[in-house]
């Protein structure tokens, strides 16, 4: 089972993740933050991957740190579910459409953390959700979950749909890489022996 649990416990957050990579998109998030929630939920359900997440901050501050260690917990339960990555795809790709919006992604599970972001967006806030949390949770999910993640706006004018978009097209190439490819036996995806 590629599964993990992870806790981050701060003075600024306390937050408990729960992943099994190899479920069926089911979720239970609570953060406190209404629509970040509703992104986690998009991103279980479209990268197939069960998903709890449970975490309590001072959003009497703001949104940052609850989003931000939330980001940081999960790339590190995905990390420990992935053990070794013999046999997974590694890479994986996927341009969704949103009504308006158009968003690609592009990402190497590769242990090289990095984050092209190209996504702006047309409005500062989602309801009270400032809209730079959106970068501030991939960079930490990168960063934390060893992923080389590039993600792009082709187009869009709705900053909920373009911050959904984001959130799906993340979820359809995170799907594609985490994988198992039959081709590949139980190897690891590169020649240099290490990931």
């Amino acid at each position: 089972m590629r599964t993990a649990e992870n806790t981050r416990n701060t003075n600024e957050t306390r937050i408990a993740v729960a992943i099994n990579l190899d479920g069926t998109g089911r979720s239970e998030i609570k953060t406190g933050v209404g629509f970040f929630d509703h992104m986690l939920d998009q991103l279980a359900r479209h990268a197939l991957i069960d998903l709890t997440v449970q975490a309590s901050g001072d959003l009497h501050i703001d949104d940052h740190h609850t989003v931000e260690d939330t980001g940081i917990a999960l790339g590190q339960a995905l990390t420990r579910a992935l053990g070794d990555k013999k046999g997974i795809r590694r890479y994986g790709h996927f341009r969704l459409a949103m009504d308006d919006t158009q968003v690609a992604c592009a990402l190497d599970l590769s242990a090289r953390p990095y984050l092209v972001w190209q996504v702006p967006f047309t409005a500062a806030k989602i309801g009270t959700f400032d809209t730079e949390l959106v970068r501030e949770f991939f960079q930490a999910l990168a960063t934390h979950g060893g992923i080389t993640l590039h993600v792009d706006l082709i187009h869009g004018l709705n900053s909920h749909h373009i911050a959904e978009a984001a959130f799906k097209a993340v979820a359809r190439a995170l799907r594609e890489a985490v994988e198992p490819d039959p081709r590949m036996a139980g190897q690891l995806p590169s020649t240099k022996g290490a990931l």
